[in-house]
């Protein structure tokens, strides 16, 4: 496992899957392990995946600032491992959270950005969160569920502020409610920061405007990929984030949710490994 050390001192960790050109891989969560991201449906055979435990996650170091949880000082971290890596340039696979980590990387750090996959990357960074009515509108596609009878309730009052968080309307983060989208459900609660997780997006952490002037000259190729029942980001919000760069491709995974290597390995790794290729 190796290690290597942030600008303040804190020790992190990065896990190394397959072989080849690396690509570094930020997990989401926010604040979630990068274990919950296996080897992406296999997309560890065609390269080497780069896989940061962000700090407070996994097996890198509690912070003795917690402020540094916080999305835009995490930058600093990603920078750190480029050099630990030793490239002048690298490709980065972003997913969920961590998409607002990389596009702060990228505004800061376009010379140092290869290619760019934002996969189902809701874009807080540039001022656009997914509405409850977003979820909701998603939500209702998976009405000839077997278990969408149990689980809308619950989703949608939580998502009203009327209710707490219910693990019965989990099936709508997935686009197979099967037994392999279970046990990784099941292993959220342990590998999330709830704590950090809370400072992720604090106030400070986003300057949407900024933030779009800087990607806007960052001409690195980017794909932007949605899942077809995903409401975090539903592909309308996932394909308005990809305008804010010059050269960036959009795609939708037909039937997936948010983890949409879980869903089609096959389909999501022949995107994914073609457009790094």
């Amino acid at each position: 496992m190796p290690i290597f050390r942030a600008p303040d001192g804190t020790r992190l960790t990065y896990h190394l899957r397959g072989e080849g050109e690396p690509l570094v891989v930020l997990p989401g969560g926010p604040m979630r392990a990068s274990a919950y991201l296996g080897n992406l449906g296999g997309l560890d055979a065609h390269r080497q995946l780069v896989l940061l435990d962000l700090r407070g996650t996994g097996e890198s170091e509690v912070p003795a600032d917690p402020g540094t949880y916080r999305c835009d000082r995490l930058v600093d971290d990603v920078e750190a491992l480029r050099l630990q890596l030793r490239r002048e340039r690298m490709d980065v696979l972003a997913h969920s959270a961590g998409g607002s980590l990389a596009m702060l990387y990228a505004a800061r750090h376009p010379q140092r950005l290869g290619r760019l996959a934002l996969i189902t990357a809701t874009p807080w960074a540039l001022g656009m969160p997914a509405t409850a009515g977003d979820r909701l509108t998603a939500a209702r596609l998976r009405a000839s569920e077997p278990w969408f009878a149990d689980a809308f309730p619950p989703f949608e009052a939580w998502l009203e502020g009327r209710g707490d968080f219910d693990p019965a309307f989990l099936p709508f983060f997935y686009g197979r409610w099967d037994d392999a989208a279970r046990a990784h459900a099941d292993r959220e609660e342990t590998e999330t920061n709830d704590d950090a997780a809370e400072i992720y997006g604090a106030d400070g952490a986003y300057e949407p405007d900024a933030t779009r002037s800087a990607l806007a000259r960052v001409t690195t190729p980017v794909l932007v990929l949605a899942g077809g029942v995903d409401g975090g980001p539903r592909p309308a919000l996932a394909r308005q984030a990809a305008q804010a760069f010059p050269a960036a491709g959009f795609a939708v995974q037909p039937g997936a949710g948010h983890y949409p290597w879980l869903d089609d390995p096959d389909r999501f790794v022949r995107r994914v490994a073609g457009f790094f290729s």
